[in-house]
């Protein structure tokens, strides 16, 4: 973290430095504007901390030198009591916050901890832009630590011709981590099949993985290979294994351990040479511990195991997979759609994500359906990604004074702009100043 501090008063740029430098940032201090011009101009920094009247070149005059330089570079600007009028006069031109003298550094820390966040969210937003080219579909997606295991344990698994149980939430890629598998085991030239154990009855979900003989039962009128069968020398997976019923892990345990299974009706053995890898988006420890899932089959399946973890763990990977699956559905829909609104991305990187990777993949299909511009904005995502920030609030309201409803609103709209006054002001449709008065008249009454 690289932080610019540009202040003529030596004993505050001084405590600055240290405060900064013992938080680990890189800093580098200057005493005038001249010098932090120049080294604006050769050097890359994340946030920059300018004081707001000095000699010849303004704390002002340094904000539109960074924004000439990065648009979108943080900017906090330190001001006197004197000068609150001129702050929010820089802040109506792109300064993220203004901290007024004299002021607690723990404070300017925490502000400026949150404009490196921010800016960090809009270099992510930059990179994913440039480099949704080189993503595959076939890919599991996503660089965050969490997801960097999941590829390592992949890696480490795929050659090996062993069972593998993959956990997770409903969404999360369970299918797609399995395929990869496949893709990189020894077995990858031949077929990969799946079936979803939860969407079929009992008989019909026998029917599928063991095929049966013409006659066996009502409707039988040929004979039918399983996907036993069907998947010879390849691999199959099988999804929802959790809602498997007794009497099918019995056979299942069975075909693991013997490598045999016999037809519906049938009476001769097959062989099978198939490598199972299952899924279940239950925990199976407690399924056994409860009863509802045989013991010695989950051992059986989990030779090997990997825990897919949700969205919500994981929000690094958001502007990854948001940018793959803008790429994929601005293609398919033949709009041109080449990037996400800084502010879209906020509310994308904010929300919960309860249906993980599978739900962010339809609100970005729906929002390039319903985006009218080049960029993805706000608008039109879906209302419960949209409203997320403060949604949900609305019909927990209750009836207050107004003068409790505005702090209420102002509050909302800290949060959703991320601490950015300016930003805060524009969204609740009042000037920076106005905000300003009202706020320091909240402190007030709470004092």
């Amino acid at each position: 973290m690289k932080l610019l501090i540009v202040d003529d008063d030596l004993r505050q740029r001084e405590l600055l430095e240290e405060v900064f430098s013992s938080q680990g940032f890189e800093v580098i201090a200057c005493s005038n504007g001249r010098d932090a011009l120049l080294y604006l101009e050769n050097d890359g920094f994340d946030t920059v901390i300018t004081d707001l009247k000095m000699p010849h070149i303004s704390g002002t005059e340094v904000l539109k030198a960074c924004h000439r330089r990065d648009r979108e570079l943080p900017v906090i600007i330190i001001t006197g009591h004197g000068t609150v009028d001129s702050a929010t006069e820089a802040m109506k031109i792109g300064a993220y916050d203004y901290i007024q003298k004299p002021f607690d550094p723990e404070e300017l820390f925490l502000v400026t901890q949150k404009a490196i966040d921010h800016f960090r969210l809009i270099k992510k937003n930059r990179e994913m832009a440039a480099a949704i080219v080189t993503m595959q579909a076939s890919d599991v997606i996503g660089s965050s630590q969490a997801m960097m295991a999941v590829k390592a344990t992949i890696e480490q698994v795929a050659p090996l011709d062993v069972s593998v149980l993959i956990q997770g939430e409903t969404g999360t890629g369970k299918e797609l981590a399995a395929r990869l598998i496949h893709r990189a085991s020894k077995r990858s030239e031949e077929r990969f099949l799946a079936i979803n154990c939860g969407a079929l009855n009992e008989s019909l979900l026998e029917s599928e993985l063991f095929g049966h003989e013409k006659g066996s039962f009502t409707g039988a009128d040929k004979e039918k290979k399983g996907l036993f069968e069907l998947a010879a020398g390849g691999t199959l997976f099988l999804d929802e294994i959790n809602s498997m019923s007794p009497a099918l892990q019995v056979k299942l345990l069975r075909v693991l351990q013997e490598k045999t299974f016999m037809r519906v009706g049938g009476s001769k053995e097959l062989l099978t040479d198939v490598r199972v890898i299952s899924a279940s988006n239950a925990d199976l420890k407690i399924e056994v511990k409860e009863g509802n899932f045989r013991a010695d089959l989950y051992y059986r399946l989990n030779v090997m195991d990997i825990t897919m973890p949700p969205l919500r763990e994981r929000k690094d990977d958001i502007a990854e997979l948001a940018y793959f699956f803008l790429r994929k559905y601005s293609a398919k829909y033949e709009k041109e759609i080449t990037s996400i609104g800084t502010r879209a991305m906020t509310l994308l990187s904010s929300y919960g994500w309860p249906g993980n990777v599978r739900e962010l993949e339809n609100s970005i299909s729906r929002a390039v359906i319903m985006g009218q511009e080049h960029s993805l904005q706000p608008e039109s995502l879906p209302a419960e990604v949209s409203e997320s920030c403060h949604g949900s609030m609305v019909s927990e309201i209750p009836l207050m004074p107004l003068g409790e409803m505005e702090k209420l609103m102002i509050d909302r709209a800290l949060i959703q702009t991320n601490g950015n006054k300016a930003k805060a002001a524009q969204l609740l449709g009042i000037d920076a100043s106005t905000l300003w008065r009202k706020m320091k008249s909240f402190e007030a009454k709470t004092v």
